[in-house]
């Protein structure tokens, strides 16, 4: 593959999705454990926004290397991996990235 540069769509698309979903997440009753359990919903609804934020970021974490660094990578923990070496993330977050991914 080669170099050249993100696709500002892509970027700007994967990032609004993050942050949907990190509201979404926010919205739900999180004032105590009680209170969030209390309607069963709420853990299938925190769970799925939670995961397609986490693939949000790792499809945002494909799209960079790939176009920014010229590197196409397929495993979810494997893009954690490659966006430390390449400094795009420190090395706490992709490891807490990698983790998520596994």
């Amino acid at each position: 593959m080669v170099s050249g540069t993100a696709n500002q769509r892509v970027v700007a698309d994967r990032l609004d999705w993050v942050q949907r979903m990190v509201e979404e997440i926010r919205s739900l009753p999180l004032g105590s454990l009680d209170e969030f359990i209390s309607d069963r919903r709420n853990i299938g609804a925190a769970e799925s926004c939670l995961r397609r934020a986490l693939e949000a970021l790792l499809d945002l974490g494909r799209h960079l290397l790939a176009k920014v660094f010229g590197e196409a990578v397929t495993e979810f923990k494997k893009i954690a991996e490659e966006l430390a070496r390449r400094k795009v993330l420190d090395s706490d977050s992709a490891h807490r990235l990698g983790i998520l991914a596994g």
